[in-house]
């Protein structure tokens, strides 16, 4: 049965990896020389080769174990992104993100991460925050307490809903849940204590 499992792949490995977000864009040429763009997705999703960051038999052992638990692609797991797993800074405050404005009314907001300027900026869900790293305030007060969030969805809940008007920000570090996208490791041991796997392939799982 398929699943996901609230497990981190080995870190040091992941810190060697290598890759990024992807998009679908559809791009038709005209008759004319001209050009129409349609974005497909939403949101981005993520691409990474974890086979960069394998340095040693040790770090392939770990790597191996890892896969065979997830039974290859079936089961998702979570991946530390080393250059974007924080709302802010490496240290995470309260006002790092704007989450919404109170209305008196709603007690539900979900955690995102702004990307780019005020031109066109682009709003990502965060569904995997790191457990006791989320942080919130109310018109740039914290608050320690009255409120829980959900480390499956990314979702906050309060137990009285913001005042309306109420700024409501947080600040958090996050994981990003993947799968591995193949069946298959490639393995080469390249000497007593080295191993090679070229490639193994990860793909971003969205919500």
């Amino acid at each position: 049965m398929m699943a996901f499992h609230p497990v981190r792949f080995p870190l040091d490995v992941a810190l060697g990896a290598r890759g990024g977000p992807e998009r679908r864009t559809d791009v038709v040429t005209l008759a004319g020389g001209g050009e129409q763009r349609n974005g497909r997705w939403q949101h981005a999703r993520r691409r990474y080769n974890a086979g960069y960051g394998v340095k040693s038999r040790a770090d392939m052992a770990a790597v191996l174990g890892f896969f065979e638990e997830r039974r290859g692609r079936l089961h998702g797991f979570l991946w530390r992104d080393g250059l974007d797993f924080s709302s802010g800074g490496a240290a995470p405050t309260p006002l790092d993100q704007t989450l919404g404005t109170g209305d008196g009314v709603r007690t539900v907001f979900a955690l995102t991460k702004r990307y780019g300027a005020d031109f066109d900026p682009y709003l990502r869900p965060i569904t995997r925050p790191v457990a006791g790293s989320v942080r919130l305030a109310l018109d740039g007060a914290e608050q320690p307490g009255g409120w829980v969030v959900d480390l499956n969805t990314g979702l906050v809940s309060f137990d009285v809903p913001p005042d309306p008007g109420a700024a409501v920000t947080a600040g958090f570090l996050f994981d990003v849940p993947v799968r591995f996208d193949t069946d298959r490791l490639d393995v080469e041991l390249t000497s007593f204590d080295g191993a090679e796997a070229p490639s193994i392939p990860l793909v971003e799982i969205l919500p």
